[in-house]
């Protein structure tokens, strides 16, 4: 793992190699065991390295090949090393040795541009070919490392992080309002629908899925890959879709195991993480190595108000899977005393914009900080794991047996699932009705849907167009995708790579801050491919949802969290409840919103005044859902980011 940099004089001028070491002094506050750099005539590149597979120790990077002239800086793990080591023939006495770095090189040797078509892994690299005089890099199809750049007339400079170019003289630190008003006006917790801004005007980066090219002083983003749906796979049996599935997921953990530190992972009570961890623990026992789980519980004086097909406590169905799966270090995690209020400055030193994830954010940054203790050097998650391995909502699949005539099937499907999860059946098939038929409720229509106030003042997004900008993206004035069910919404995810980007920018930098790399394998690229092409039957059978991944993790996962179809965890749920010793402050700082000027011009002032009439009342802690104090955390977050621009 890395943080790379580099500056390229576009003009061909010797390079001021001082604004190199200025760049690489700027990120010694981030865990190392190597910084090194490298610079010809024009360029310079850097790398500041954590050191994380076997293969990486001692790893010289900036890497140059005197013979073919080209050097790399990367910040990368590459999963299909096999597959490189083919197709790129190298020797097998070599194989055990080549840095991914090396790799990634030769790749381009071969294949030029077209080299992270050939890629799976998370990555970012750039490349300086001397005899072409540009440089080429790519970022991995999900963002999951960043990459910033700027360009001006003479110079171009990329790095990791955006803090290091903001020390460069030639780079003014400027708010970038065109990325704030996406930011305000999206739904979800994404950042905006280009990819390729900032929250900094003249720092742009490299989208998910996409390579960069700077030559004769111009600068192309190219599209390289493009993930959807493509033709559906058709096997004979259920048995034959579960063991093809289970042999792609056990390649993609076993290829995140690749370190000589101890191996992490989250771990929930529920079947994203469960799988990781089922799967990643068989595979560490063969070479009797410990797994290190983590998890997050509320704090010991939170009672649980959440309706009893909720849970906010998960650590009991933890339990069972650590008892059940074996081998497992396993640490519970309350994080007493903090809070998303007390974290916010932290937080943006890390992620370097504004986050909307604020209930989660505290705890996630926790979990590093645990990881770290115990030094681990890769950190496991199931975070795609809704829009891949464990995809399947019931309800919706079986409105789409209703639209397509299929009654009988419908009728026995719902009768299984009412013995599943309980409920009437006629009240399911009014659900389903109007999710496969929404004329029903434009001739019907109930009470409106609730709307949570918009955070951005109207006069700001009409003076930036935003909403046309969503537009083009087919998403409407509420901030996200116009009548869209979710099948289309799960194309969207992939194909709008902006939804890829938060998660990726998220844990690239938290993984830096902490000196270890969290690694998703239902995110393997090979993983969400093959998930894609699967029958929607596969998902929702029998009156099970989720179907696929709960009859994969059979002899993985217990009965009791493999089948449980009755109770989900809500993380988080406690987030009032921790800021209680610090409401007031937190009502005292929101009040400056109505009178600063930094703020005002940008949050909708309507929307600000009725949040903070609620915030009057005294905060009740089974709130944490209330929009009200969403809204005012939100817009606290901006504000304390916007002050950093004073």
């Amino acid at each position: 793992m890395s943080a790379i940099a580099g500056i390229f004089y576009l003009d061909g001028e010797p390079i001021n190699v001082q604004y190199g070491h200025d760049v690489m002094k700027a990120l010694q506050k981030y865990p190392t065991d190597a910084v090194q750099t490298w610079h010809l005539d024009s360029i310079f590149l850097g790398c500041h390295a954590k050191w994380i597979t076997p293969e990486s120790i001692g790893e010289q990077l900036p890497f140059y090949d005197y013979e073919r002239q080209c050097a790399i800086t990367s910040d990368a793990i590459i999963d299909n090393r096999k597959e490189l080591f083919e197709r790129l023939q190298i020797e097998p006495e070599h194989q055990k040795y080549i840095t991914d770095s090396e790799l990634i090189l030769r790749a381009y040797y071969k294949w030029a541009e077209d080299t992270p078509k050939f890629l799976v892994g998370d990555f970012a690299f750039m490349i300086w070919d001397q005899k072409q005089q540009r440089l080429f890099g790519a970022r991995d199809f999900s963002g999951s490392r960043t990459l910033y750049y700027h360009k001006s007339h003479a110079k171009f400079a990329f790095c990791t992080i955006i803090e290091p170019l903001l020390s460069l003289p030639f780079i003014e630190k400027k708010l970038n309002e065109q990325w704030l008003a996406e930011y305000l006006a999206v739904a979800g917790a994404a950042d905006g629908v280009n990819s390729s801004i900032t929250p900094y005007k003249h720092i742009e980066q490299v989208p998910p899925s996409h390579s960069i090219l700077i030559e004769k002083n111009k600068v192309s983003l190219n599209r390289y890959a493009y993930v959807t749906k493509g033709e559906t796979l058709k096997l004979k049996s259920n048995e034959e879709y579960v063991e093809a599935f289970q042999h792609v997921f056990q390649e993609a953990v076993k290829s995140r195991l690749r370190t000589d530190r101890n191996i992490g992972s989250q771990l929930s009570g529920g079947l994203d993480s469960g799988a990781v961890v089922g799967f990643a623990a068989k595979e560490l026992q063969r070479v009797n190595k410990p797994l290190h789980t983590f998890s997050y519980i509320p704090s010991a004086d939170f009672e649980d108000f959440t309706p009893k097909y909720q849970m906010a406590n998960e650590s009991p169905y933890v339990k069972l899977t650590v008892d059940y799966v074996g081998g497992i270090t396993d640490h519970y995690c309350d994080f007493k005393g903090k809070d998303p209020y007390s974290e916010i400055d932290d937080l943006l030193d890390i992620f370097e914009q504004p986050y909307k994830f604020f209930p989660n954010a505290f705890w996630m940054k926790g979990i590093f900080e645990k990881a770290q203790e115990a030094d681990v050097g890769v950190l496991l998650n199931g975070d795609r794991g809704n829009f891949t391995v464990s995809w399947g909502s019931a309800l919706d699949y079986y409105s789409v047996l209703l639209k397509r005539f299929k009654w009988i099937q419908l009728h026995q499907e719902l009768l299984a699932f009412r013995n599943n999860v309980g409920g009437s059946r006629l009240r399911y098939l009014k659900m389903i009705s109007r999710k496969g038929f929404p004329l029903i409720d434009r001739l019907f229509p109930g009470d409106p849907p609730y709307k949570a106030p918009d955070l951005i003042n109207p006069g700001f997004a009409e003076k930036m167009g935003v909403y046309p900008t969503f537009e083009k993206y087919g998403i409407d004035p509420t901030g996200w995708y116009a009548k869209a069910d979710i099948f289309t919404e799960r194309i969207k995810h992939f194909e709008d790579v902006f939804q890829l980007n938060t998660s990726g920018t998220l844990a690239s930098k938290l993984s830096l801050r902490y000196g270890l790399w969290k690694r998703d394998p239902t995110n393997d690229l090979r993983v969400v491919q093959f998930c894609l092409s699967l029958p929607e039957s596969q998902y929702v059978q029998n009156g099970v949802d989720r179907a696929l991944i709960r009859r994969a993790t059979e002899n993985y996962l217990p009965d009791q969290v493999r089948l449980n179809q009755r109770i989900r965890g809500v993380q988080g749920a406690d987030w009032v409840h921790r800021m209680i010793p610090n409401w007031g402050a937190f009502r005292e700082e929101v009040q400056q919103l109505r009178t600063d000027s930094r703020i005002q011009k940008y949050i909708d002032a309507q929307a600000l005044q009725a949040a903070l009439v609620k915030l009057e009342q005294q905060p009740v802690v089974e709130d944490d859902t209330n929009p009200d104090y969403r809204f005012l955390m939100q817009a606290l977050i901006v504000y304390r980011f916007l002050k950093r621009f004073d």
